[in-house]
């Protein structure tokens, strides 16, 4: 049996390219994304009614439109607000062209990235397949428990290529059916500073939102240890994660649960370094600190 290809393209007015399709018909949209890095499913334009129509999309395989991909041209799909930085296509025209003169290539060294929301099931072997269609992979890993093995729903990915890394955190990525995030993690701010909090505050709840809403959605990041709404009610919760470096990684970023926009910030006290402004309390840091660990939360009214 011959291969079968479908024709993709950006633009319905740029020249397709030829993308093959698996033995039952169906194509893989890591196949597209191969070739249209960031792509998250693609449409055509109905003969009959000149309506983009979308293609079907289940678990990571795209469906033939009434079984038949037909002689058509398919436009790629990207998440809305995306920017893509293709290099070879664009030229880098989406940096600005006096900042990137000054790009020295040779010195920028690359970090480790994490990488958020990874399906149980994902292996090193599945993230480095799927991060090697970016370029060269050096390192990758996914964060298990240590008593049973299962991974914790994030890992870390390193590559040879400082445009390489840039690349991947700019887009979003589809993973094993599920879309992950990857991102530097946010670094210590200087060598000497204490284990960063796995707390994370998400501001802008609603009162619909239980805790069992919230920790539903946020498994998806990371294994999620304590989920804590303030009673009376005053429109936010923490959430605590079992690695700092997921609390810290969602740390800034405005998050949709529930059709509601809520912001996520540190949840640390700013009176972090207690034992700075109580020197002499018996027992030392770490019983004053025990003392205030709960009652952070119980704010009093005026603090509303």
């Amino acid at each position: 049996m011959s291969e079968l290809y479908i024709r993709v393209a950006e633009d319905e007015n740029e020249e397709p390219m030829e993308i093959p399709s698996e033995d039952d018909g169906t194509v893989l949209l890591s196949s597209v994304a191969a070739q249209f890095p960031g792509a998250c499913g693609l449409r055509y334009r109905n003969p009959e009614s000149q309506c983009m129509r979308g293609v079907r999309l289940v678990e990571g395989v795209l469906h033939a439109p009434e079984n038949d991909w037909g002689n058509l041209v398919y436009v790629v799909n990207y998440p809305k607000g995306l920017i893509v930085l293709d290099y070879n296509k664009r030229k880098m025209e989406e940096i600005d062209a006096a900042s990137a003169v000054k790009i020295k290539r040779g010195f920028q060294k690359t970090s480790d990235l994490i990488v958020l929301g990874l399906p149980w099931k994902t292996t090193e072997q599945d993230l480095k397949d799927y991060f090697s269609t970016f370029g060269e992979v050096i390192m990758v890993q996914v964060k298990r428990d240590v008593k049973t093995g299962n991974s914790k729903g994030f890992g870390f990915v390193r590559f040879t290529d400082y445009e390489t890394q840039t690349k991947v955190i700019a887009q979003r990525h589809m993973i094993d059916g599920r879309w992950c995030d990857c991102k530097l993690p946010n670094s210590k701010a200087c060598p000497d500073e204490p284990m960063r909090s796995r707390k994370i505050f998400v501001g802008r709840c609603t009162e619909d939102m239980t805790t069992d809403d919230l920790r539903q959605y946020f498994m998806q990041y990371g294994e999620v240890t304590d989920v804590f709404i303030p009673k009376p009610f005053r429109a936010f919760a923490f959430v605590t994660f079992a690695d700092d470096q997921v609390a810290q990684a969602l740390c800034g970023e405005d998050l949709i649960i529930k059709g509601i926009s809520v912001h996520i910030s540190n949840a640390e006290p700013k009176h972090n370094n207690i034992h700075q402004l109580f020197p002499n309390f018996p027992g030392g840091s770490a019983s004053l600190a025990a003392m205030f660990d709960r009652s952070q939360y119980q704010f009093p009214s005026f603090h509303v």
